[in-house]
């Protein structure tokens, strides 16, 4: 998101024992773009007729958020399989979704295309680029962490310093 001159947010950044709804509400409504990837709605593996729906729900959010206050807040879908959005969300029928095919290089050039403004506009290759130099620093930042998880504020916070670093100096 660098690349963009965006910085990346998610709900594990936000201190405070709100309840986690209002962090992701709070969070949207603070940022001028959302991403929503459907492709990760999936069934939850522990539980086999329990399916994930918080991207949809988050979207659904997000789309309020626009609603309500036109002009603030723009959404973007993003899929791996074309028009399977519109098949389990058919109310979003008529809106644009970039369809990565479940490739690093994929969501980078759907990024480039949800992004294409003037002023800002890197090459696929670039991004990818970077990407690979954060990624190789994912095993040291997990150590530094003492975790194996990547979806930890810590990390997060790391990733970020790391992207940002990699973007600034190719």
């Amino acid at each position: 998101m660098y690349h963009f001159g965006l910085k990346p947010k998610v709900t594990l950044g936000i201190p405070g024992g709100t309840a986690r709804i209002g962090k992701i509400l709070a969070l949207i409504e603070s940022c001028r773009y959302s991403i929503h990837d459907l492709s990760r709605v999936e069934l939850d593996e522990t539980e086999p007729i329990t399916p994930r729906f918080n991207m949809p729900f988050e979207l659904g959010l997000a789309v309020g958020v626009e609603r309500l206050r036109p002009g603030t807040h723009t959404w973007f879908v993003f899929e791996t399989v074309a028009r399977r959005a519109d098949k389990s969300l058919s109310d979003l029928k008529g809106s644009d979704h970039y369809i990565h095919e479940g490739t690093v290089e994929g969501v980078m050039r759907e990024l480039c295309n949800a992004f294409a403004r003037r002023g800002q506009n890197p090459s696929v290759p670039k991004m990818l680029e970077a990407f690979r130099a954060v990624e190789e620093q994912l095993p040291a930042l997990l150590a530094e962490a003492g975790t194996a998880d990547c979806f930890t504020a810590r990390v997060f916070e790391d990733l970020c310093f790391a992207a940002k670093f990699a973007v600034d100096n190719p």
